[in-house]
């Protein structure tokens, strides 16, 4: 066989191994994360979550869970890989080494005689004369011509007896692994080489490079329209209530693009009538605001009905096409509340800070599309300040059963939630009328709800005290805990038909003047991440402050034991306002369940920056707390503190609670317990 030929019959491994260098380390670490992903139970496990076969694998869905684009896109490299291995098997046995004896049929050391005769054997079967066959020409010519030729002469078979050639001595060849069409290049394989080296080195580049930018131009990397984020951007005001936040999300362009059918309009006109109540309108108009509801965009109308189903859990009324559209729609929904939060939390000018307010209402949102809550029901009543919202994510609660346990004193949620597993036991089986497995799955996802505290300090770093223009480093470690012990998690939610982690968004904000001043997304997803960034940063800042490599080693280390802990470290700058003191809360709301969102209380002081460049006049060992003397004009302050939390849980005694825990530390707030809302908002000094 020809130098180009075994070259070309190397082509095929040549590529084998190229595809195998990238996909079999990619495969085992897949088939270890899945493998992981399904030993570790993160979702809930309570009756109601079973029943809803959210989490339940059939045969069809374990099918369109895997038919993802790269899981076919891996299965199918498998496959290729597979023809390969065998085409590779294949060819193998045709590459054979020259061996004189063995084309003759005859033993190594045989006769000039025996060798005569066999070649006279061979010609009658395969001389072009006795056998018009091409196949059996072509190996007479290539293989028994040349053998007999090989061992009658003297040369040749010497040398063949001596270095296994007839040509004696071969040395080291070099080959290329490709094609034979490539090397071999006539007029046909000229056109051939020329398509291959445009389509790959041009076509392919420029293809790809197209539908990237057209992509690109369109969607941001969150997968969500440049023209949503416009939008958001644009009909986002500071003073925007929470019950008006959904008119705001529901103007997204992949909400306008799910179409609208004529055969939807009576489905459509059926859900208006069941969640009426919740569309906010003015009973006193109620023919014209039903008026002006319906000259509405019609993709506007349809988009908020299907999410107000969801609220009041009136999916069975779903006609099948408003089926796929209404899961179409809270499978955006995630990503889309998420950009709308980080328009609400954006810095503006003049100052550069975000809103606290529509913030709240974002995340009030998500919380009732995850939990499948109506707005309504986070009205404050019966003295609490979430109204009973918080209950309804419970398993087989009813706004009914609320109104049975409170005539028992059980009037918040933070209330039920302190009860010991007995007290509640009796209590859902003695008053509500619960049976044990009833209450046992309440009890499930209580331990599943997180606890949360916030332990945060602001500080110029390498001074003390903070004047004004000074650049102030927040540091804050949010620490989640669960009564089930499990730190990764995903919420209880039967009734939002997609998996969803839990997000929580820490917010450093002054209520007062409804800005937010820093915000960071918390996830307690991904641990390996979180350890990378903390010992990252703690590294970073210890040799800042010129600390030894024995200290930072330590640091390092009790971090890295935190964050397995379930804490994250959540940094972040901003510049020192002007002088005065600044009463600033730390928020950090959870996305998915509601009365887990934890507050605190921070005062902080920033002094005047003297003309000499001093520290406002303070002595190198003079912490500059808060003075007894300017306590009063805190108080006087707070009497109009307006705390923007939420018009649906409003703390009216928000101002109390502060005047009762008195003055902090300057810039420091520890939150050790977890508040319902605004319920338990204080902080303690450090």
């Amino acid at each position: 066989m020809g130098a180009s030929e075994e070259n070309s019959a190397l082509f095929p491994i040549f590529v084998l191994t190229l595809m195998a260098l990238p996909l079999v380390p990619y495969t085992i670490v897949n088939l270890f994360g899945a493998f992981k992903k399904k030993a570790a139970k993160i979702n809930c496990q309570c009756s109601v979550c079973v029943r809803s076969g959210k989490y339940h694998k059939s045969i069809f869905r374990r099918i369109s869970n895997f038919s993802t684009y790269s899981n076919l896109t891996l299965v199918l490299l498998w496959v290729v890989m597979a023809v390969l291995v065998y085409y590779i098997k294949h060819i193998s046995t045709e590459v054979q080494i020259f061996e004189p004896f063995s084309i003759l049929g005859l033993e190594h050391g045989a006769s000039d005689s025996e060798i005569k005769k066999a070649y006279r054997r061979l010609s009658i079967q395969y001389h072009p004369d006795k056998n018009p066959d091409p196949e059996a020409h072509s190996y007479f010519v290539e293989f028994i011509s040349k053998a007999y030729q090989a061992l009658t002469d003297p040369i040749s078979r010497e040398n063949f007896e001596k270095y296994g050639h007839p040509d004696g001595r071969q040395g080291l060849q070099m080959g290329i692994a490709l094609p034979q069409f490539l090397l071999n290049i006539d007029g046909a394989s000229e056109g051939i080489l020329l398509l291959g080296i445009v389509g790959v080195c041009i076509i392919l580049p420029l293809t790809v490079s197209v539908i990237y930018l057209s992509r690109s131009s369109k969607y941001t990397g969150n997968y969500v329209m440049h023209s949503t984020l416009a939008a958001y951007y644009h009909l986002m005001k500071p003073s925007l209530a929470p019950s008006k936040v959904m008119d705001v999300f529901i103007k997204a362009s992949e909400f306008m693009d799910i179409p609208v059918r004529r055969s939807d309009e009576e489905p459509l006109q059926r859900l208006f009538v069941l969640v009426r109540s919740e569309l906010n309108l003015d009973l006193k108009n109620i023919r014209q605001e039903q008026a002006k509801f319906w000259k509405q965009h019609p993709a506007l109308v349809k988009t908020e009905l299907l999410l107000q189903t969801q609220l009041t859990r009136e999916t069975a009324a779903l006609s099948p096409t408003l089926q796929r559209d209404f899961r179409r729609v809270l499978e955006l929904a995630p990503r889309l509340l998420e950009e709308l939060m980080k328009m609400a939390i954006i810095p503006r000018p003049p100052v550069g800070h975000g809103w606290l307010r529509p913030a709240i209402g974002v995340v009030e949102l998500s919380q009732s599309i995850v939990q499948a809550v109506p707005l309504s029901a986070r009205k404050a009543a019966g003295g609490s300040s979430e109204g009973y919202a918080p209950f309804l994510q419970l398993p087989h609660f009813s706004e009914a059963v609320v109104k049975k346990i409170a005539r028992k004193k059980v009037r918040t949620f933070q209330d039920f939630r302190d009860m010991t597993p007995d007290e509640r036991a009796d209590l859902l089986t003695q008053v509500a009328g619960f049976s044990n497995g009833e209450s046992h799955d309440v009890e499930m996802v209580l331990e599943m709800m997180p606890s949360v505290t916030i332990d945060i300090t602001c500080e110029t770093e390498g001074e003390e005290g903070i004047q004004e223009g000074d650049i102030v480093t927040m540091h804050a470690w949010v620490t989640l805990n669960r009564g089930s012990g499990l730190i990764r998690a995903l919420p209880h939610c039967p009734y939002f038909p997609f998996d969803k982690e839990e997000n929580f968004w820490l917010m450093l904000a002054d209520s007062f003047s409804n800005d937010v001043w820093l915000s960071q997304k918390v996830s307690f997803m991904d641990e390996a991440t979180s350890i990378i960034a903390v010992s990252k940063t703690i590294q970073e800042s210890k040799e800042g402050s010129g600390a030894s490599a024995r200290e930072i080693n330590v640091a390092v280390k009790e971090a890295i034991e935190k964050v397995k802990n379930g804490s994250r470290l959540v940094m972040g700058k901003f510049q020192a306002p002007a002088e005065g003191n600044y009463n600033l809360s730390s928020f950090c709301l959870c996305d998915s369940w509601i009365g887990c969102d934890a507050k605190s209380n921070i005062k902080l002081k920033v002094m005047k920056r003297s003309r000499a460049g001093t520290r406002g006049g303070f002595a190198a060992d003079e912490t500059p707390a808060m003075e007894d003397g300017i306590e009063e004009d805190e108080e006087e302050e707070e009497e109009d503190f307006d705390d923007y939390e939420s018009e649906y849980s409003e703390d009216e005694d928000d101002t109390k609670e502060t005047k009762s825990k008195g003055a902090v530390a300057n810039g420091s707030a520890h939150n050790k317990g977890n508040s319902s809302g605004s319920d338990e908002s204080g902080s303690e000094a450090d």
